[in-house]
C-alpha cells in the first residue's frame, strides 16, 4: 500500500475527484468532510500528508492546520478556493507546506505532494551558523543570538537553502523549483508571502532586512 494521504473537504465531488487522482497514482487515501473529524484522523492514525480545504463546516480550515501542526510535523497541502494573499499568509503562518488554489490542475497538485512527501522524507544535518543566526537542520531549530525562533516547515526549507549558498543570489525560479517542486515556477507570489513571513521571524527589522536581501526583478540572497 502507498503513502497514506488524508483528504479533508466537504464537497462530495472534491472528494471523489481527489480519491481517484490519488489513489491511481498509488497512495492509500482517506477521506473526512469536517475539521474535528480530520483532528481526530491525525491523532488516531497519522497520515503522511493532509490535503486541506480551508472551507469547513465546523472549523476554518486554517485552525485545523495549526492545531495539526501543533501535534505532528505532517506535511500539509491547502487546496482551497480562497485565492487571496491574505488567505495564503494565514495558512502559511499557521503551518502549511504549500497552498493551491482551487480550480486546480491535476498534475500540479500531484508535483506539490511529491514535493512535500520528498521533503518530509529528507534527514538533512548539521548546523548552519550565519551572522547570529544559528540554522540546525537535524533538529529543525533555528536560534537568532541565543534565542529560538520558531518557523514552520516551509519557512525553514527556505531559510536553509538561502543560508546554504550565503552570498549567491537564488533566482525566484530556482528557489521556487528547490522548494515547491518543478512546477511552481510560474508563481511567485507562493514565495512573496513566505519570504515576507519568514522575515517577520528572524529579521531585527523586517523593513529593513539584515539576513533575507532582495536582488530586485532576479530573486532573495543571504548576507555574507
Amino acid at each position: 500500500m502507498g503513502q497514506r494521504i488524508l483528504v479533508v473537504d466537504d464537497e462530495p465531488n472534491i472528494l471523489g475527484t481527489l480519491g481517484l487522482l490519488l489513489r491511481s497514482h498509488g497512495y492509500d487515501v482517506s477521506t473526512v468532510t469536517s475539521g474535528g473529524a480530520a483532528l481526530d484522523a491525525v491523532a488516531s492514525r497519522p497520515p503522511e500528508l493532509m490535503v486541506l480545504d480551508l472551507g469547513l463546516p465546523d472549523i476554518d480550515g486554517v485552525e485545523v492546520c495549526a492545531a495539526a501542526r501543533a501535534r505532528s510535523n505532517l506535511p500539509i497541502v491547502v487546496l482551497s478556493a480562497r485565492g487571496r494573499e491574505a488567505d495564503k499568509v494565514r495558512a502559511l503562518d499557521a503551518g502549511a507546506d504549500d497552498y493551491v488554489t482551487k480550480p486546480f490542475g491535476a498534475d500540479e497538485l500531484l508535483a506539490r505532494i511529491r514535493a512535500a512527501l520528498r521533503r518530509a522524507d529528507s534527514t538533512p544535518t548539521g548546523a548552519i551558523t550565519r551572522g547570529g543566526l544559528v540554522i540546525d537542520r537535524e533538529r529543525f531549530r533555528v536560534e537568532r543570538d541565543g534565542q529560538e525562533i520558531k518557523l514552520t516547515p516551509k519557512e525553514f526549507d527556505l531559510l536553509a537553502l538561502l543560508a546554504t549558498h550565503s552570498g549567491r543570489v537564488l533566482t525566484h525560479r530556482a528557489i521556487l523549483t528547490a522548494i515547491w517542486g518543478p512546477n511552481a515556477a510560474g508563481q511567485p507570489e507562493h514565495l512573496r508571502v513566505l519570504v515576507g513571513a519568514l522575515r517577520k521571524k528572524i529579521e531585527p527589522d523586517p523593513s529593513s532586512p539584515r539576513y533575507i536581501l532582495t536582488e530586485p526583478w532576479v530573486g532573495y540572497r543571504f548576507a555574507d
